[in-house]
């Protein structure tokens, strides 16, 4: 079970961050943008380090207050879940 839960956050971080490195590239280009609640949800479902890190490697929601509170909460939230399963399921 520890290998998929490794495998299933390494895969939705790298989606977090490519969809924030994608939703500049479409927003520099004056293209429809990935909606910021699919940002949220991709970062509430484990993937809040991709999404911070994208954020910051493409300098991309760093102004905006929702995005520079929300997604290092989220961080946290994904870390106490991580915990949580460690301790009580897995461990």
């Amino acid at each position: 079970m520890l290998k998929w839960m490794i495998a299933y956050l390494l895969l939705i971080n790298v989606i977090s961050y490519g969809a924030m490195g994608r939703d500049k590239a479409l927003a520099a280009r004056g293209k429809r943008r990935i909606p910021e609640k699919r940002l949220f949800g991709l970062a509430w479902a484990g993937g809040g380090l991709g999404a911070w890190i994208g954020m910051q490697s493409y300098r991309h929601k760093t102004k905006h207050p929702s995005f520079t509170v929300g997604i290092p909460a989220l961080i946290a939230v994904n870390a106490a879940c991580v915990y949580a399963l460690w301790r009580w399921v897995i461990a």
